[in-house]
């Protein structure tokens, strides 16, 4: 009970030991302390590896049930367990405090002055019962961590020896390994940034943890917050499978440091092949958000879709066969290699929108229109990627049955019988549409019952794969994840008619 860092870490380690586990956590998400399009990768992750996710509920009673626990759920499920675990979050134990006549703050926790002194004057506290100021809003916390307790308990004994040292805030710079994904994030989220009402701006980009054409890589899903004019950075949230965890890293270090997006666009950070990109993905970071604060890119973005983009023209620029496996409902299709001849059907009143799967494409399209003299076009933030994972979309989970987005519903097709030729198809490091393009060409190749068996890194092959066989009539035989890498055989079908 509880879907946050101990829940989720609670959850791996008892799939690791072969037991069925459920996850109960009562907002919509899990891991409450990122933002729900962050999370819901993590989500799928976790699903994919047998976790039962109950959201947006919590638990009402626990009543016996022959010697086991039936746990009673507001939304009326009842979930029957051996065991129940409690992870839902920390107060601050405050009670030694309170006899002492300590003062305490408007969180609860025990207030402290900058050298970790508490209103009386003998008294120092440190941990997790101390209220902080948070780095980035400047206002009271409570967070929790053990690397921020250990400098505080060392301020404490500096102070207490004589030697006036200051402890001035905390960040929240968190990380958490959920099986073979890692997410985290340093900051501010969204969520609070809204709640606050503090200004900002935002940008995503799913670059892979290092060279792609170096093995053992995948693309990993970055958010970005800062200021609207000089581009300070508020927060960062990374999620992905290789490298995540330097990248929050250097984006806390940036945050701690006051830097802003300009500064991340000339950071010098170590590369080669196995461990990063020539324009590292925090560079890359950099460049998108200095693009959007000097007006060299409009963004639209997921949570624009249906309200604010009724009355603009929606455009897939992938290729015909990527919009025929999925695409957003009421968008067209305008390959972005046919861009720039077929500009003409647009219409130059009105917004025009225009998607890819991460964001490149539809860049690049984007660059087109402008110069085309089309002043409305926009590109969407993310690409398709964020778009699904903040409606929880079917691109993201591999569900078909969502009717929300406009997926292939055909039923698979009955397997042809097998002529016991396999070809395997190694598509790691390719991003979409690599991998379904290079399936494509390697079935179209193939005899009827033949099988491929394909590896593929890119995330969204899990959910690509299955549509692109219901829309062709090849059997999906299996698909599973191991590690960053994703395997599927299929059997290629009769000609479909």
């Amino acid at each position: 009970i509880g879907g946050g860092y101990i829940g989720v870490e609670m959850a791996e380690n008892l799939r690791a030991r072969g037991l069925e586990v459920d996850v109960v956590e009562m907002v919509d998400q899990v891991m409450p302390p990122l933002d729900p399009e962050m999370a819901y990768d993590l989500q799928t992750h976790m699903e994919r590896h047998g976790v039962r996710i109950h959201l947006g509920t919590a638990a009402a009673a626990f009543q016996d049930n022959a010697g086991r626990v039936a746990v009673e759920l507001k939304n009326t499920e009842v979930v029957v367990a051996d065991l129940a675990i409690l992870s839902v979050g920390v107060r601050p134990e405050t009670a030694l405090a309170k006899a002492a006549g300590v003062e305490l703050g408007a969180r609860g926790g025990i207030r402290t002055d900058l050298h970790m002194q508490t209103s009386d004057p003998d008294i120092y506290a440190a941990g997790d019962a101390v209220e902080v100021v948070d780095t980035v809003t400047g206002e009271p916390a409570l967070i929790p961590l053990a690397g921020p307790a250990n400098r505080q308990a060392r301020v404490a004994a500096e102070n207490i020896c004589g030697r006036k040292t200051v402890y001035a805030s905390t960040q929240g710079t968190a990380i958490v390994k959920v099986f073979d994904m890692t997410g985290g994030g340093t900051g501010a989220s969204e969520k609070m940034l809204k709640k606050l009402n503090k200004p900002y701006r935002k940008i995503y980009l799913h670059p892979s943890g290092h060279a792609g054409y170096y093995p053992g890589t995948a693309p990993m899903h970055i958010k970005l917050l800062f200021e609207p004019t000089k581009g300070k950075i508020l927060g960062a949230q990374v999620v992905g499978f290789d490298g995540v965890d330097k990248r929050i890293d250097v984006f806390a270090t940036a945050l701690r440091a006051g830097l802003t997006i300009h500064d991340l666009e000339n950071l010098e950070l170590a590369y080669a092949p196995p461990f990063g990109s020539a324009k590292d993905p925090v560079n890359m970071a950099g460049f998108i958000a200095a693009n959007l604060v000097k007006g060299d890119v409009v963004f639209w973005y997921a949570e624009d879709y249906p309200q604010k983009t009724e009355g603009g023209v929606i455009v897939d620029v992938r290729g015909r066969s990527e919009y025929e496996v999925w695409h957003i409902p009421g968008a067209i299709n305008i390959p972005l290699h046919t861009l720039r001849k077929r500009a003409g059907e647009l219409p130059k009143d009105r917004p025009v929108l225009l998607y890819c799967r991460v964001g490149f494409r539809s860049y690049l399209g984007y660059r087109i229109l402008r110069q085309l003299g089309y002043e409305q076009a926009a590109t969407l933030a993310g690409g398709s990627l964020t778009f699904c994972s903040h409606h929880k979309g079917s691109l993201c989970t591999g569900k078909p049955d969502i009717p929300f987005l406009a997926y292939a519903e055909e039923k698979m097709a009955e397997p042809a019988a097998p002529s016991g030729n396999t070809v395997t198809l190694d598509c790691c490091g390719l991003q979409c549409p690599g991998p379904i393009m290079k399936l494509k060409t390697l079935v179209e190749r193939m005899a009827i019952g033949d099988e491929a068996l394909v590896y593929a890194s890119d995330p969204g092959f899990f959910a690509d794969a299955p549509a692109w066989c219901r829309r062709n009539g090849h059997a999906l035989l299996e698909i599973k994840q191991d590690g960053a890498r994703i395997e599927a055989r299929i059997r290629k079908g009769a000609p479909m008619t």
